[in-house]
C-alpha cells in the first residue's frame, strides 16, 4: 500500500504526464491546421489567384464556380500542392529517423550525400538514358535514383558500424558522398547534350511542376508504407536516442534497427528527389522544428517531424509564387535559402558541444 504523500505524488504525476500529453496533441493539431491553410494558399495561388472560398467550392465540386476554375485547381494546382506535402513530409520523416538512428543533429538525406547520389542516378538516365534496370523503362529516372541512394546510404550505415567511427566521423563521410557525387553529376553534365544539360539543370534545381496524379500516387504509396514500419519501431527508436548501450540492454536488435531503417530512409528520400529534384534541408529543418516543440518520444516525434516537413514545404510553394505574381520560382533554392542560415545557426549553438 501507498502511504498517502507517495499517493499524492503519483497522482501529480499522472496528472503531469496526462497534462505534457494533451499539449503533445495540440501541437499535433496546430501543425495540421497551418498544414491545410497553406495547402488553401498554395492552390489559390499562380498566374491566376482565387480566393480561398472560390477554392473550397471548386474542391467541394460547387456549381457556384466555373468549369474553368475547377479544372485548373483539379487538374493542374492540386497535384502540385499535394505533392509538396508528401514529398516535405517524406524527406522530413526520413531526416528524423537519419538524426535517431546516427544520434546526429545535422544528419539528413540532403547532408549525408543521398540526395546527391539520387541525382547523380537520375542525370544518369535524363543525359545517357542509362538504366540501372534495363527492364524499368518507363520509370528509368525513379529508379536510377533509388539505387544509387540506397548504395549510399548502405555505405553510410557499414562505415558507420566500424569500431572506433563517431558520429562526427559519419558526417565527414555524408560530406565526401556530397562532394564526390556532385562532381560526378558535374561531369555528365559536361559531357551531356545541350539539351539533356538543360533538363538535368532545371531537375536539380527542384521543382514540383512536374507532379502528375501517377507521380503522386507512388511517392504516397511509399510514404503510406513507410510510416507504419516507423512507427511499429518506435519504443526501440526512442530508447536508441538513450545511448546504444541502453537499447542494446533492452534487447535491442542495434544493427538490425539501423539498417532498416536506414534502408526505408533512403527509398523515402529517392523516390521524393527522383520526381521533384533536389531539395534540400526540409529533411534537417522539419525534425528540428518538431524536437523543439515535442521532444524526442517517436510516438509523437513521427507525426509532428512529417507535418512539420509537409507543411514546411507548402508554405515554401506559396512563397514561391509570391516572390513574383506570375512566375514560380523552382522551390529547391527557397529552401536552400531558409535552410543555409538555420543550418549555420544549428551548427554555432553546437560548437564545443559533442554530439
Amino acid at each position: 500500500m501507498l502511504s498517502h504523500p507517495q499517493s499524492l505524488a503519483v497522482q501529480s504525476g499522472r496528472g503531469t504526464y496526462r497534462a505534457l500529453v494533451q499539449r503533445k496533441k495540440l501541437v499535433l493539431f496546430i501543425l495540421s491546421v497551418v498544414l491545410v491553410a497553406s495547402v488553401v494558399a498554395d492552390l489559390g495561388l499562380g498566374p491566376a489567384r482565387y480566393s480561398m472560398s472560390e477554392v473550397v467550392l471548386a474542391l467541394a465540386g460547387s456549381p457556384q464556380v466555373s468549369n474553368q476554375i475547377s479544372v485548373v485547381i483539379w487538374d493542374i494546382r492540386l497535384p502540385i500542392a499535394l505533392m509538396a506535402v508528401v514529398v516535405g513530409a517524406s524527406l522530413s520523416a526520413a531526416g528524423a529517423q537519419m538524426q535517431t538512428i546516427l544520434n546526429n543533429p545535422l544528419a539528413s538525406p540532403f547532408t549525408l550525400g543521398v540526395s546527391a547520389a539520387a541525382s547523380f542516378g537520375a542525370a544518369l538516365a535524363l543525359a545517357f538514358g542509362v538504366g540501372l534496370l534495363p527492364f524499368a523503362i518507363e520509370y528509368v529516372v525513379s529508379i536510377n535514383a533509388v539505387i544509387m541512394a540506397m548504395a549510399a546510404a548502405l555505405f553510410i550505415h557499414v562505415m558507420s558500424q566500424r569500431r572506433g567511427v563517431t558520429v562526427e566521423t559519419v558526417v565527414l563521410l555524408g560530406i565526401t558522398l556530397v562532394f564526390t557525387f556532385n562532381a560526378l553529376l558535374a561531369l555528365v553534365q559536361y559531357l551531356a547534350s545541350e539539351q539533356a544539360l538543360g533538363a538535368i539543370v532545371f531537375w536539380t534545381m527542384g521543382s514540383l511542376t512536374r507532379a502528375t496524379w501517377p507521380k503522386l500516387a507512388i511517392t504516397s504509396t511509399v510514404l503510406i508504407v513507410a510510416l507504419p514500419l516507423f512507427i511499429r519501431r518506435a519504443w526501440s527508436l526512442t530508447a536508441l536516442r538513450l545511448g546504444e548501450d541502453k537499447a542494446l540492454s533492452f534487447g535491442i536488435n542495434v544493427r538490425r534497427l539501423r539498417l532498416e531503417t536506414m534502408m526505408t530512409v533512403s527509398i523515402l528520400a529517392a523516390v521524393s528527389v527522383a520526381f521533384v529534384g533536389t531539395i534540400g534541408f526540409v529533411g534537417l529543418v522539419g525534425p528540428h522544428i518538431a524536437r523543439m516543440l515535442i521532444g524526442e518520444d517517436q510516438r509523437y516525434f513521427l507525426p509532428a517531424s512529417t507535418l512539420a516537413g509537409a507543411a514546411l514545404l507548402s508554405l515554401t510553394s506559396v512563397i514561391s509564387k509570391s516572390i513574383i505574381p506570375g512566375t514560380i520560382f523552382p522551390i529547391g533554392i527557397i529552401t536552400a535559402l531558409v535552410g543555409v542560415p538555420f543550418l549555420f545557426s544549428l551548427i554555432m549553438s553546437n560548437r564545443g558541444r559533442a554530439w
